[in-house]
């Protein structure tokens, strides 16, 4: 083939020995292409690497190619590209940066293929022959590297929206829950919230004591339905309406009537259950408790020396339909007994093959016995935590209280 001198790959001109149009082809080609030696000095170079790294044919040919990298790239040569292309006798997709004439970094994708000589009488090339030359093809990847770092970013972004979210999370929990139980003259009193996964989300279980007067407190349990920023609007709501409405109506299945009003009038599609029970301290240590429940599962009483009963209370869910009503049970607790509260967290928990379920609940409670409300708590929340495999799929909300 005739040389064509100030075309495409010759060493001095970077004109490709090809003849017209396929020396123009190469010498244009949307992409770079270099012949080096087996130790990587530049042989032929197109117009195109030229122009992308704003060099002339003098400045690159003859020249090693890891010289025409930036400081990383040539890392990177050194520690993948040369020792791959000698391994496997090719490369593909290996992203460095040239290093311009002006100092400017070019992003590109190296692809490249070892030449040897050939091992057969026909001239075909062999594998196991002397090393020849290598062939190189140089893609410029300026919008894919700049999308990468896009992707970097929103990554990082990402996380640290995660982070915001996790610590966000836990404030708002904070306001929902207790962070310890409230000391109730009279009444030895335990409760337990575990958030579900790993609580990075805001869930709707929320409990709360407070008095109304003296010897007089109003106990309440709730599970606001869905998960997050929305759920926690909703859960706030229903806390404090609780706690203005417990001043104006002494019987709880009035207080959950207005309660469904206020949140059937908000602006959200959600609903919660409710349990809730106003209890006055008598002269002799026991309790009078009237409880009413919406939508929730009842409290369960404990006596010692009798099975766990679940108090026979029930009524619509809160929030969901207007005009409802609630009932209620009247009971006195004596010391030595005790009443649990619990969310459906509890009985809803999934293991590998079945739920906690209503029945070992009330097993558990039975074994665990009507002792100390504190412990009691603690090993019934491990218990559930560990029918999950110690990963909790919902909310576990559990309040305990006897009197003493």
């Amino acid at each position: 083939m005739a040389r064509r001198a100030g075309r495409g790959l010759s060493p001095a001109t970077g004109g490709l020995q090809q003849a017209e149009p396929a020396a123009r082809l190469l010498d244009r080609a949307p992409c770079g292409l270099l012949t080096t030696d087996p130790d990587g000095r530049v042989v032929t170079v197109n117009a195109t690497f030229l122009r992308w790294t704003a060099r002339s044919a003098e400045e690159v040919v003859g020249r090693r190619l890891v010289e025409l990298l930036t400081p990383g790239g040539r890392i990177f040569h050194e520690t993948h590209y040369a020792p791959l292309l000698r391994l496997q006798g090719s490369v593909h997709e290996l992203a460095v940066d040239l290093r311009c004439a002006d100092g400017a970094r070019l992003p590109v994708l190296l692809n490249a293929t070892l030449v040897r000589e050939p091992d057969e009488p026909d001239g075909a090339d062999g594998a196991d022959g002397a090393e020849r030359e290598v062939h190189v093809a140089v893609f410029e990847a300026t919008e894919r590297r700049r999308y990468e770092q896009d992707l970097l970013r929103a990554r990082d972004e990402a996380r640290a929206a995660e982070d915001r979210a996790r610590s966000l999370a836990r404030t708002l929990q904070q306001t929902l829950i207790p962070p310890v139980p409230p000391q109730v003259p009279g009444l030895d009193l335990a409760a337990a919230y575990r958030p579900a996964g790993d609580g990075t989300q805001v869930g709707g279980d929320f409990y709360d004591v407070f008095p109304t007067a003296p010897d007089e407190h109003v106990v309440v349990l709730g599970d606001v339905s869905g998960k997050g920023v929305d759920a926690a609007v909703v859960t706030s709501l229903v806390r404090n309406t609780v706690r203005a409405l417990a001043v104006l109506h002494h019987r709880p299945s009035d207080l959950l009537a207005e309660l469904n009003d206020v949140v059937g009038a908000h602006e959200t599609e959600r609903f919660c259950t409710v349990v809730l029970m106003r209890m006055r301290r008598e002269a002799d240590g026991a309790w009078q408790v009237t409880v009413s429940a919406g939508g929730h599962p009842p409290p369960i009483l404990l006596r010692p020396g009798r099975r766990p009963v679940e108090l026979a209370v029930g009524g619509p869910l809160v929030g969901v339909l207007g005009d409802q009503t609630w009932a209620e049970v009247e009971l006195r607790v004596l010391p030595g007994e005790a009443l649990v509260l619990y969310t459906d967290g509890v009985t809803e928990a999934r293991g590998a093959e079945a739920y906690f379920g209503d029945e070992r609940l009330l097993a558990t409670l039975d074994r665990l016995g009507t002792g100390d409300v504190a412990s009691l708590v603690e090993a019934l929340t491990d218990e559930v935590v560990a029918f999950q495999s110690g990963v909790t799929h919902d909310d576990v909300a559990i309040v305990a209280l006897s009197p003493r």
